[in-house]
Parts: C-alpha cells; sequence; structure tokens
C-alpha cells in the first residue's frame, strides 16, 4: 500500500512538471469553471502569474462570445455527458491588445459517477491591437453581416435560410466565401473572427452587426 502511494505521488509530480512546460495554455478548472491550476502559458496570456489565476472564472477571464454555446455546455455537464466542449472567447492581452481564439473543455474525473473536472484548453486564432481599425466592415455586405449575427446567436443553417431568405446553398455559399476571406477553419473560428474584426456588437444580445454593412 506504502509503495502504491509513493507511485502515485510520484507520477503526480511528473504530471505537474509536464503540466508547467507545455507551452500550450493549459487550465484545470472545476465543473463551474472556476480555475484549479493554470500552466505559465496560460497566465500569460493574462499577464499575471499563474497562482493569481487560481478561484477566478475562466469565462470572466476569457469572455464568450456566444452565450448559447455556455449554456449548452452547463446543460450538458449537468447531465454528466462526457463529450468535448468548444466556446469563441475574446480577451485583453498584456499589451492592451485584443485577442481572440476558442477554449475546448474536456471533462475528466477518475470514474464515471465522479463529479468531472475540466481540462481547459486555449487556441489564439488571432489578434486586434488597440485602437486599430476594422478593416472586415467595409467587406461585409448586409447578407453577410445577418448571416454571421445569426450565426453567433446559435441558428442553424436551416434557420438562417428562413430568416434571411436565402436558400441553405446560399447561406453555405457565403459563409465558405467569409472562410476563405478570413482563413477560418470553421464556423466558431467565423465568429471569433466576425467580434475580433468588429463585424458584430460585443456586449449585446441577441447578436447585431457593429457598424453598417456595404451593399450586396
Amino acid at each position: 500500500m506504502e509503495g502504491d502511494r509513493r507511485e502515485a505521488v510520484t507520477w503526480r509530480n511528473r504530471a505537474l512538471m509536464l503540466f508547467d512546460r507545455v507551452s500550450v495554455p493549459v487550465a484545470v478548472c472545476d465543473v463551474y469553471g472556476a480555475v484549479l491550476l493554470a500552466n505559465p502559458a496560460m497566465a500569460a496570456e493574462c499577464g499575471v502569474a499563474p497562482g493569481r489565476l487560481r478561484g477566478r472564472d475562466v469565462l470572466e477571464v476569457f469572455r464568450p462570445q456566444q452565450a448559447t454555446q455556455v449554456e449548452r455546455i452547463a446543460q450538458a455537464l449537468r447531465l454528466r455527458h462526457r463529450s468535448r466542449y468548444q466556446v469563441s472567447v475574446c480577451w485583453a492581452a498584456p499589451g492592451g491588445a485584443q485577442r481572440f481564439g476558442e477554449l475546448t473543455a474536456d471533462p475528466v474525473s477518475d470514474t464515471v459517477e465522479e463529479t468531472p473536472a475540466l481540462l481547459v484548453m486555449l487556441r489564439v486564432l488571432g489578434e486586434r491591437e488597440p485602437h486599430a481599425p476594422a478593416e472586415a466592415p467595409a467587406r461585409v455586405t448586409s447578407a453577410e453581416a445577418r448571416i454571421l449575427a445569426l450565426l453567433a446567436g446559435g441558428a442553424t443553417t436551416a434557420r438562417v435560410a428562413r430568416e434571411t431568405g436565402l436558400t441553405t446553398d446560399g447561406v453555405t455559399y457565403h459563409l465558405r466565401r467569409l472562410s476563405a476571406r478570413w482563413d477560418a477553419a470553421n464556423r466558431t473560428e467565423l465568429v471569433a473572427r466576425a467580434y475580433a474584426l468588429g463585424v458584430l456588437a460585443s456586449g449585446t444580445w441577441p447578436p447585431t452587426p457593429a457598424l453598417a454593412p456595404s451593399a450586396d
């Protein structure tokens, strides 16, 4: 028994060493999102020491851009679902730039019955310098702005088509054009870029375009 405990401590110390040295921003949170442990790479995104993040709500530090994403994750965790969850977020970098990216949360626990902790990883997708003009809105049409706002609100392709009067193929066409223009890998990244570039207004619900778009 004593040997098992020593081995467990050894592996725990090795895991913590790896956790601290990995270059990817990583944190462990409780099921409510409070940070239990953060590695130096995660803390560097906020310009603080790792210990200063302990106890803070990860979604207050890295602000979600889609409320519906957070609501779905909370419901899934209450039901003890064990899926990987992704949230589009933005935050203020130490130099004052506004960064945007994606948080990925994986529930982890020793048993299925145990309340899980969350292993959270941050993927940085880009940033906008303080007071830098947003170039994207001038290239966004009214149809594209409306599609992005609906997408940010959690609408499916079919619903976006109904709301805009387009076909589903037409919606997909616009999304592909935007993805190619902004080099976005998926819809989550597309919405994150729309907020970061000032196309969608921050701090409003339901999501709305920030500026008057260009003509179609």
